[in-house]
């Protein structure tokens, strides 16, 4: 028994040590990268309070212009994504983070509305496979036990970035005039440098598995090896397909449909709710202060609601949750048109739309085999941020020109995260039946 006892401790101790040494080196990192990939991807909302007058742009041209970058990261995330697994995590986010840089300051050179649609379309593009390959990143190191929590910690990168962002940008737009350039101008430079830096840095952090970590102990290489492996050999809801049958699974686009609400929520509102706030007669700095209150307190939640994901290891209600609470926050935009009730209403959307980030990409990743989770990953991203992101953030646009009113404009989100919350309550029971009539089928599962 006090051998017993010896060895669990041992063990016990490698995994505390393994873990804390794993998401220390890793994760402050990418976090990082992340925050300055959305700081670079909405800042296109706060550079519209000068850019548009400039340039001309209607809500329905600025809005579609915003929408392209959707389409350019949909069309090359899956095959950017398998080429950072054939390639190699180290040199793949590297060169996406320098090229995504280097777009986002050629940005602040536009003259039209043309051209604004081009460097869209080129951000996404280069951005693409960014995300999920994070994610897939971190299911090489981080055990299923512990992903939902460091994933949403992961995420905390997006309202943080908002967060950090809106005063910053808002501050930067101040900028006006110096050196005889508008401040937009300087949005864009400034914000953009960052990511080919740390792009550059990439190279010299990551390693690409953790056999390739001269970081870690030979015991601690084994111990994380042998955990993933194990988990790996268990049954999956969904094994192993091709590409084209997973494009063509009706569960893969279940999936995007669910994340679509969240995904929706987040990039329409970076987008448009600096607007919103101005209409209330708030300067450009004023304007970036009070936008990132609801993304602090959204940093916040979601940590916490990875944690309580994961203690209890309930994915399904954890990310249903979250969904209706968006639908039912942009519902209340009809209950109110005050500036201190549309940054409450800001606050219920934001928060919903980033803690259901960490849950779902826990239950998606556990959804898939490890030969399907690569392109399954990255296939609900693509098809979620093109639903999301491209279609909404255009939606929103269009309803807004027509109807002169940001809360009608709120309508279709909050129908497609009522749906995608029951959607997830429906295929999850579905799955969490097939999963354990398969285990129980197999001698792992007995």
């Amino acid at each position: 028994m006090s051998e017993k006892m010896s060895h669990n401790s041992f063990s016990s101790d490698i995994e505390q040590q393994t873990i804390k040494k794993v998401v220390w080196r890793i994760l402050p990192f990418m976090i990082v990268c992340y925050l300055i990939a959305i700081i670079d991807r909405g800042n296109i909302g706060m550079a519209a309070l000068q850019m548009n007058e400039d340039l001309g742009l209607t809500k329905a041209v600025f809005g579609f212009a915003s929408s392209l970058f959707f389409v350019g990261y949909f069309l090359f995330e899956v095959p950017s994504y398998l080429a950072m697994q054939k390639i190699g995590a180290k040199i793949w986010i590297s060169r996406i983070m320098v090229s995504w840089g280097i777009i986002s300051i050629c940005t602040a050179f536009v003259e039209s509305a043309n051209t604004l649609y081009i460097l869209r379309f080129l951000l996404g593009a280069a951005e693409a496979g960014f995300f999920p390959g994070v994610i897939l990143y971190l299911t090489y190191w981080i055990p299923g036990k512990y992903r939902a929590r460091v994933i949403a910690t992961f995420m905390v990168a997006i309202p943080a970035a908002n967060f950090i962002g809106s005063p910053i940008s808002g501050a930067i737009l101040s900028l006006d005039g110096w050196y005889g350039m508008r401040g937009w101008h300087w949005l864009f430079i400034l914000e953009g440098v960052p990511a080919v830096l740390l792009g550059i840095a990439a190279f010299f952090v990551l390693s690409n598995r953790p056999s390739n970590a001269n970081w870690l102990n030979e015991e601690q290489k084994n111990w994380l090896n042998s955990t993933l492996e194990a988990e790996n050999a268990t049954k999956k809801a969904i094994g192993h397909i091709s590409l084209w049958q997973l494009l063509r699974h009706k569960h893969i686009w279940v999936m995007a449909l669910i994340y679509a609400g969240a995904s929706a929520a987040g990039s329409t509102l970076s987008v448009w709710s600096p607007q919103l706030l101005k209409s209330f007669g708030l300067d450009n700095f004023t304007t970036g202060l009070v936008n990132a209150i609801p993304y602090g307190l959204a940093s916040i939640l979601m940590i916490f609601w990875g944690r309580s994901s994961d203690r209890t290891g309930e994915r399904r209600w954890h990310t249903a949750l979250t969904l209706f609470l968006i639908a039912g926050g942009l519902l209340c935009a009809f209950l109110t048109n005050t500036l201190t009730g549309s940054v409450v209403i800001l606050s219920l959307v934001l928060v919903g739309a980033y803690s259901m980030k960490g849950p779902f990409w826990a239950l998606a990743s556990g959804w898939l085999s490890s030969t399907t989770a690569a392109a399954g990953l990255a296939a609900i991203g693509a098809m979620a941020n093109l639903i999301g992101g491209g279609l909404m953030v255009n939606v929103y646009g269009v309803i807004n020109q027509a109807t002169g009113s940001h809360t009608l404009a709120m309508v279709p989100l909050a129908i497609l995260c009522g749906v995608g919350g029951i959607a997830v309550l429906i295929m999850g029971r579905k799955k969490q039946l097939k999963v354990e009539a398969n285990n129980a089928a197999s001698p792992i599962g007995k």
